[in-house]
């Protein structure tokens, strides 16, 4: 990956981070974990950010051991050694970010189409969704430092907006609509991991910064539990804001703008229209952070022979992996639900951290992690993949279907490039 004379520092990683999570999470996915959760949608988000601080506490100090641009595939690789097994789970880790981007350029679209004139085309969605796609692949393409930028700008916005929404929010907030009796049943509560938890899964971005850090032994744990904490306060806060604010039934019917629809009765049309950009923003700095994370670990999937070498072909001051995940983003964003998207990636992602966590006990002699903490953050990943895959199960046969085709895709793809490579081999020798 090219470097900009190592710009990523403590902050930005951290803006990476925040940009990466908030985007996908609170703007996207409130009002699609509020369906599931009602208003006790808050207690999911702490449950989903408690995992995330186990996880991150993981991966954490798997990349300040082993600092590579690759992140997570680089970890499974130190775990388990170079193979099939290693292959596949790197590749369904690619699949399941450029769902992840997919639902945010979605959720970019669906806050866009808000400024529209009434009986607009549905072909605005799907320019808007693609555009922003678009634009900042073109960003990407200009390097690390030009993407470590627009994070501490976007972040700061966003962070501003946010703040200022929850504050009013908590201040003029109904308590009787945060009242346990409106809580659904506790499975439901548990059940919305299947979409808390994705609101967070963004902070695994801050792995793939670190080749561009100047010191990742010590900033790359740092910002990666600095951002998860941020987060999750935020996500609590504003979810007090939206619920003390709005019925349960509102929310959900507006979810798809949820948070700038629970800006109405604070700040009236003007507070709707704020919000609503803040999101665009937000979800575009999402977009924005990934992108360098997902071309990261292409690059590294493609010099491991993982993916095709074309995935690793400098083009601009990146890799040809931008361009083709770019294309790749914009075909999902055309064809998935918003929900069926969040559930898809939750559990791909959760599959792949509990792999990690379980090879990582195996190495953490080397890393210096706490046995414990890194089973912990093995257990909840597990319980919270199996409480989303029960609760999908229910509600969606086709989620199942396309999980079992991310992993035949996976596998299958690993078995014919290493069958490639040893033919490519064989014929040079």
């Amino acid at each position: 990956m090219y470097k900009s004379d190592k710009p990523i520092g403590f902050w930005s990683a951290v803006s990476m981070g925040i940009g990466a999570m908030v985007g996908a999470g609170i703007f996207a996915l409130l009002g699609e974990a509020s369906a599931i959760s009602g208003s006790a949608v808050y207690i999911s988000f702490i449950l989903g950010g408690v995992i995330a601080l186990f996880s991150g506490y993981s991966l954490g100090k798997l990349g300040a051991r082993y600092p590579a641009a690759g992140g997570i595939v680089e970890y499974l690789t130190q775990s388990y050694g170079t193979g099939t097994f290693t292959g596949s789970m790197s590749i369904m880790l690619y699949l399941a970010a450029i769902v992840s981007l997919s639902l945010i350029a979605k959720a970019f679209g669906n806050y866009a189409v808000t400024f529209l004139p009434a009986g607009f085309s549905h072909l605005w969605h799907y320019f808007f969704s693609t555009g922003i796609v678009v634009l900042f692949v073109f960003i990407n393409l200009k390097g690390a430092k030009d993407v470590a930028v627009w994070e501490r700008l976007i972040v700061a916005v966003k962070f501003s907006v946010l703040c200022v929404l929850s504050f009013a929010g908590v201040l003029y907030m109904d308590s009787s609509l945060l009242s346990p009796h409106t809580y659904p049943p506790t499975s439901s509560i548990f059940y919305s991991l299947s979409i808390t938890f994705f609101a967070y899964e963004g902070f695994r971005v801050i792995t793939n910064t670190a080749e561009d850090m100047p010191d990742p032994a010590k900033t790359l744990p740092r910002a990666m539990m600095a951002s998860i904490l941020l987060v999750m306060l935020l996500y609590i806060a504003v979810s007090f804001a939206v619920f003390g604010n709005l019925p349960t039934d509102k929310v959900i019917a507006s979810k798809d703008f949820a948070l700038a629809e629970a800006a109405l009765p604070i700040f009236g049309h003007a507070g709707f229209v704020v919000v609503a950009i803040a999101a665009l923003i937000s979800t575009a700095s999402s977009i924005n952070a990934n992108l360098y994370a997902v071309t990261n670990v292409t690059y590294q999937l493609a010099k491991y022979g993982e993916l095709p070498s074309v995935f690793g072909k400098p083009i601009g001051h990146s890799r040809e992996g931008l361009v083709i995940s770019g294309f790749l983003i914009v075909i999902l964003s055309l064809l998935f639900d918003l929900s069926e998207i969040a559930a898809i990636g939750s559990i791909s992602i959760l599959f792949v951290h509990s792999v990690t966590h379980i090879g990582h006990l195996k190495i953490a002699t080397e890393t210096g992690a706490s046995r414990l903490l890194v089973l912990l953050a093995a257990l909840f990943s597990l319980l919270a993949m199996l409480l989303a895959i029960a609760y999908v199960s229910k509600e969606s046969h086709q989620v199942i279907v396309v999980l079992a085709g991310f992993i035949f895709l996976s596998v299958t793809t690993e078995i014919v490039l290493q069958k490639y490579l040893q033919r490519e081999v064989r014929s040079r020798a």
